[in-house]
């Protein structure tokens, strides 16, 4: 049993022994290991602050940063508009140039045909007196064959001229 329990000298010994380590200790040892918890406590501090300011920045910039896109889109949603105000514009004009094309074609091709028509009746007139005249002709010729009816043709149209 003697070494279940202490004996009073070893207890007296560890007592002196542990009173001057805890004197040395307090001595040299415990104002730098507290001033080195101390500086770690700050340090610590330091940096959550130094966090807390960060995600607070952090927040400022993401803010920022969705006022930025914001602003981006509706720029770019201005910029869609006017493309397709341009565009607009421009088939619209593509558009009215094309119908203009196409009623001067038309102009010009009523024109040609009217000038055709007058042409083609032009040529019809003219052959219209030319049959006119050789079938007067060939009427004249077999009536003045005989020459009675030439002197009495002739003084018709003494007459006629006389009277006009």
């Amino acid at each position: 049993m003697g070494l279940v329990t202490p004996n009073p000298g070893t207890i007296f010994w560890m007592l002196i022994t542990f009173g001057i380590v805890l004197f040395i200790l307090r001595k040299f040892a415990w104002k730098p290991i507290l001033n080195a918890l101390r500086e770690r406590e700050e340090s610590i501090a330091t940096a959550l602050n130094s966090a807390e300011i960060a995600r607070k920045e952090v927040a400022g910039l993401k803010e920022d940063n969705e006022k930025i896109i914001a602003e981006a889109r509706k720029e770019k949603d201005i910029i869609l508009k006017e493309a397709r105000d341009i565009k607009d514009k421009i088939v619209a004009e593509a558009k009215e140039k094309a119908n203009l094309e196409g009623q001067k074609s038309i102009e010009q091709a009523r024109l040609q045909i009217e000038a055709e028509k007058t042409a083609a009746i032009s040529e019809i007139k003219k052959q219209v007196a030319e049959l006119s005249i050789s079938i007067a002709e060939k009427v004249i010729k077999k009536e003045l064959s005989k020459s009675g009816e030439q002197e009495k043709m002739i003084d018709g149209l003494i007459d006629d001229i006389k009277l006009n």
